[in-house]
């Protein structure tokens, strides 16, 4: 990770500028913590204690903070994850919401459900889907995510792309011992279905704090598999996206890999994270939040909570310590964070 010196002073109606110049343009919105699965590597089998009706907010709620993000902050892409987004009751309506502020709208989603929904949120302004999948094979599955519903996963794939959310993206985490003899395997599924598949480093955000590095297969360890199977030719990083990526030659097919632990981009990371029940965060592994859902409910103008939101961003650390052992796990797992 660069080396980044502090910037200081914003004026108002700024882009979203934190201390070291980074530019924020991207905002994950999770719209519950709530999930239909139980995955090994995220929490617990008998769940979590899922966060009171009351707290999180309202499609309203959600919608004016969202206005707010695009047209003071300079906010272009809107990403809409979980928990499970699908869980929420009433999406394609919402999805239509964020699609009128005019920002590239995307969803993050274990796919279950999305075979009765893809055409539904693609008529109402979604854009492209990221669909989690770590394993082919259904026993596999099962035993990884707690629930027999791997079909229902290939279903809501074809869904989706029958629908036109292109492109369709399928997000693996390979784990030692568990689902990392099957790169190759889901690459060759990704490039035979027209979808494109993204590998990324397992993180210390389990619900269960189970997390041992030791078991994370790294970026490197996934390019030479693939390396061995495919000639992969180098197409880096789009921007400030998240994934490097690798093109199959003699082919059309991308594959990324997200090496959040051994290759951090956090130098040019231009997220912003919205929870379930309106806490702000300037990156996945803060240990402090911002709590914007207390201005939205005392009756807070625009002007104050785009302050809260600017002061929030400004105070942004350089960057995360997840691959060190001075690594401060956040409060919050994944699920109630949003990916």
């Amino acid at each position: 990770m660069a080396r980044l010196a502090p910037r200081t002073g914003q004026p108002h109606g700024a882009p979203l500028v934190d201390r070291y110049g980074r530019i924020h343009t991207d905002l994950r919105i999770s719209l519950t913590d709530r999930c239909n699965l139980r995955c090994t590597y995220c929490m617990p089998a008998e769940g979590l204690a899922w966060l009171p009706k009351p707290e999180v907010l309202t499609d309203a709620e959600l919608l004016r903070l969202a206005r707010i993000a695009v047209e003071r902050l300079g906010i272009r892409s809107l990403r809409l994850t979980g928990g499970e987004p699908l869980l929420r009751r009433g999406l394609p309506g919402l999805v239509a919401g964020f699609a009128d502020l005019g920002a590239e709208l995307s969803l993050t989603t274990n796919g279950i459900g999305l075979a009765r929904t893809a055409a539904d949120l693609r008529a109402a302004g979604l854009h492209r889907v990221n669909v989690s999948l770590d394993t082919l094979r259904p026993e596999r599955y099962a035993e990884l995510t707690r629930r027999d519903r791997i079909h229902d996963v290939f279903a809501g794939l074809a869904a989706a792309r029958a629908a036109g959310l292109d492109p369709v993206k399928v997000n693996a985490v390979p784990v030692r011992g568990t689902n990392d003899d099957e790169l190759v395997d889901l690459v060759r599924f990704a490039v035979g279905h027209g979808y494109r598949m993204r590998f990324i480093e397992s993180m210390p955000l389990d619900a269960q704090g189970a997390w041992d590095r030791e078991r994370m297969v790294t970026a490197d360890e996934i390019l030479t598999v693939l390396g061995r199977a495919f000639d992969l030719v180098p197409v880096g990083r789009h921007g400030n996206a998240p994934a490097e990526e690798w093109r199959i030659a003699g082919t059309d097919a991308v594959v990324g890999v997200i090496a959040s632990v051994t290759r951090p981009f956090c130098g040019g990371c231009d997220r912003v994270r919205l929870t379930a029940d309106g806490q702000l965060r300037n990156c996945l592994f803060a240990t402090t939040e911002s709590d914007l859902r207390a201005l939205l409910r005392d009756g807070s103008d625009d002007d104050r909570i785009e302050a809260a939101w600017r002061a929030t961003v400004a105070r942004k650390g350089p960057g995360h310590a997840i691959g060190s052992a001075d690594v401060v796990r956040p409060d919050r797992p994944m699920s109630a964070i949003g990916g």
